[in-house]
């Protein structure tokens, strides 16, 4: 049954980097919704087209995939999509196949597969630009009769031709055409028939002709999922018809690939004969001689990304200092309009405005990030830089289009983690984002830049300090590439990852307009999906670094101080001591350091230091690493509260690197000793370099994939920072 006029479904499929997306955004204008597909983290559009009688449809954009044959999360959304088990139920009413004119024999391909699936299609004649300008003459009208489906041709980023297809689509959801289909030969159609009496799905339905030919020439078909029979029942059905193919003289993996092409050659021998021989090398051609040479294009790429990497880092900066700006002068207005009520002041300004600061912080990056994305994309240079870095990261079970997120989890790896969105092998996908934490993210420099200052630099000098510092950043990088390897073996049981096939683009002006519009849709995703889990993590810190509060603790901490001043030059006004600025300050900041020593997160940390003391850590050193999971920098002021320094202290305060070059342990067989020394300072910063980098990412994680791979990833990065760090401290104290 077709869906009702009030809510129709077109679905846009196509090879990679066919303008199908450009295609489908040019038809959708701002009218698009961006999300994952139900159970997958397959990321999802779909969007409203009006159509020329006034009509709107609903478009979904289906990720770019080279087959139905279900080898990865793409594909499978594609099959779900259009048999109707990925969308609420039912198939969409027509599918638009978007075809690159210069790869006709291939793309249609994958119509031909679609056509056995029963939906309505239309072919969208893509890039016929490109095809006029090389002097190729597809005649549209032959392929449309050859086919028997609408064929239009269009050049999406110019908006030609798309009011003719959408006067084609407004003629096919009436009259259903449906492209021409092969005539299989009789073992196939006896293989076939052999499926459909003995097979059904989990509706108790029979399956359609193009789901029966998925499962018998597909051995990791997805419709195997949707089966009633249990696997180990309907394994040996589908087994059988495929043996029996084989002995029938055909291969079952390569059946279907030379019986389409035999199909589908005559009817475009007639179409591709009308091409003129041009030999004339393309511009594409003649720059990729340079750009994807072994040695200068590597150049051209390592600059590149040096460029895309430090405008993440220092674009954003600003901007990033604004925001903070804005909440602190946000949270100092609320502090003094709800000095009367303490608990409500501190909720406020530390936990629900902290809070909202805690995520929008990283806004810039992300934006500024798939600023660079999107023109690299757009352009036609990202499947190059993916296609020259491959080697280099097959043997740890990643590919080329890793990097580029790895690379930017240097400045945070919330961005980074997102743009692993563009890689199509699931699993390199997942393991790119497990070991993206490991990258030293810009939230780690001031914790590098307050212990270099503090114990480095004055005891080695500005060289070593600077070395010191380089070395922190690439810790991460160097242990990445074994724990990817590892978990390639693991995780993914040492799979080869799938080839790395990847359609070279033609280069292309990026369009403003829809540069603009990634960039707003992923900042928007960002602080929609994200920005609540971090939000609601800043709340459980802020509560935990808070109670319990007693007037009574307050009390005995203003009593102490009073009797440690009284012999001071102080004054008595109607027999209470009035204390001026600095002491009042000085009081407010043991009052809080106290209620931090005393709170949930205070006594944790004091539980749990244990723990820690192999690495040559105190309870404030704990409680520090504690607070700090919603955001690694906030180590340094928590330091500053448990020191009775005040929190507004950073990593350049003299007086913060001074207390603490003259802490002392305050009990146990250390008592009396500095607490800090080199082997500690070491055994921080490298605690750091490893662990996970904050709340917001493994926020980020969870989203991505699930909360077991977020689980998971925290305690495995956490374990293995503090084996390190315990080594290092260990190996250290032999030395001082």
């Amino acid at each position: 049954m077709s869906a009702t006029a009030s809510n129709r479904r077109i679905a846009l499929i196509g090879n990679p980097n066919t303008g199908k997306t450009s295609l489908f955004n040019t038809l959708t204008g701002m009218r698009q919704r961006v999300g994952n597909y139900s159970g997958v983290t397959v990321e999802k559009k779909t969007g409203t087209w009006t159509m020329p009688n006034s009509e709107s449809v609903e478009l979904i954009d289906l990720p770019g995939t080279y087959s139905l044959s279900a080898s990865s999360l793409d594909e499978r959304v594609a099959v779900d999509v259009i048999t109707g088990h990925g969308m609420a139920g039912s198939a969409p009413d027509l599918v638009i196949v978007v075809v690159d004119v210069e790869n006709l024999r291939r793309n249609l391909f994958l119509a031909s597969q679609a056509s056995e699936l029963g939906v309505p299609m239309v072919i969208a004649l893509n890039c016929w630009d490109v095809a006029e300008k090389k002097g190729l003459q597809i005649d549209s009208k032959l392929l449309e009769q050859r086919l028997g489906v609408p064929v239009v041709p269009t050049v999406a980023k110019r908006k030609s031709g798309t009011d003719e297809l959408a006067k084609a689509v407004e003629k096919a959801l009436a009259t259903r055409p449906t492209l021409v289909r092969p005539k299989w030969p009789e073992p196939v159609k006896k293989a076939i028939a052999s499926l459909r009496t003995q097979l059904v799905d989990q509706r108790n339905e029979s399956l359609s002709e193009g789901e029966l030919q998925r499962l018998l020439f597909d051995n990791k078909s997805a419709v195997r999922e949707r089966l009633q029979t249990p696997s180990d029942e309907h394994t040996p059905i589908i087994e059988a018809a495929r043996d029996q193919l084989y002995k029938d003289g055909f291969q079952p993996d390569a059946a279907e690939s030379t019986l389409r092409f035999r199909f589908l050659n005559p009817l475009l021998n007639d179409v591709l004969e009308r091409q003129s021989a041009l030999k004339k090398r393309s511009k594409s051609e003649s720059i990729d001689q340079l750009l994807l040479h072994k040695f200068w294009g590597l150049l051209v790429f390592v600059g590149m990304m040096y460029v895309v990497f430090q405008s993440v880092y220092t674009w954003a900066g600003p901007i990033m200092d604004l925001i903070e700006g804005i909440v602190g002068w946000m949270q100092g207005i609320a502090s003094d309009a709800l000095v009367a009520t303490p608990m409500l002041q501190s909720l406020i300004v530390d936990g629900i405005i902290g809070g909202v600061g805690a995520f929008l912080v990283f806004l810039p990056q992300i934006l500024v990030l798939f600023f660079f994305i999107s023109i690299l994309e757009a352009s036609g240079y990202m499947a190059r830089a993916a296609f020259l870095m491959d080697k280099l990261f097959q043997w740890c079970g990643l590919n080329g289009k890793s990097f580029v997120p790895l690379l930017t989890s240097f400045a945070c790896a919330i961005p980074g983690i997102m743009a692993t969105r563009t890689i199509n092998d699931n699993k390199a996908r997942v393991i790119t984002i497990l070991v993206a934490p490991l990258m030293s993210c810009s939230a780690r420099l001031p914790v590098y830049l307050l212990l270099i200052g503090a114990f480095i630099e004055p005891n080695y000098g500005p060289n070593v300090a600077g070395a010191t510092l380089f070395a922190m950043h690439f810790i991460g990088a160097l242990v990445a590439a074994p724990f990817a390897w590892v978990l390639n073996k693991t995780v993914n049981k040492g799979r080869k990852p799938l080839p790395f096939v990847m359609e070279l683009p033609h280069y292309r002006v990026p369009q403003v307009k829809l540069v603009f519009h990634r960039m707003y849709e992923s900042g928007k995703e960002f602080v929609v999906r994200a920005g609540t889990v971090i939000f609601a993590m800043t709340i459980i810190i802020w509560a935990l670094l808070y109670f319990p509060r007693s007037a009574e603790l307050e009390e005995n901490v203003t009593a102490e101080y009073i009797g440690q001043i009284t012999q001071g030059a102080m004054s008595e006004i109607s027999g209470e001591i009035e204390l001026d600025e600095v002491q009042s300050t000085e009081l407010e900041e043991q009052i809080s350091a106290r209620y931090l020593e005393q709170s949930y997160m205070g006594r944790f940390g004091k539980f749990v230091q244990p723990i820690f003391a192999p690495a040559g850590y105190d309870w404030k050193i704990t409680v520090g690493v504690l607070a700090s999971f919603p955001a690694r920098e906030i180590i340094i002021s928590t330091l500053g509260i448990t020191y009775a320094l005040g929190g507004e202290v950073d990593e350049e305060s003299d007086d913060l690197r001074s207390t603490l070059s003259k802490a002392k342990w305050e009990s146990g067989p250390r008592k009396g000793e500095p607490v800090f020394n080199i082997p500690v300072a070491f055994s921080i910063m490298v605690f750091f370099a490893l662990c996970m980098q904050c709340g917001a990412t493994l926020a980020v994680i969870a989203k991505e994939l699930n909360w077991w791979w977020a689980s998971g990833s925290f305690f495995v990065l956490t374990g293995f920072a503090w084996i390190a760090a315990v080594v290092v401290y260990q190996v250290g104290m032999l030395f001082v």
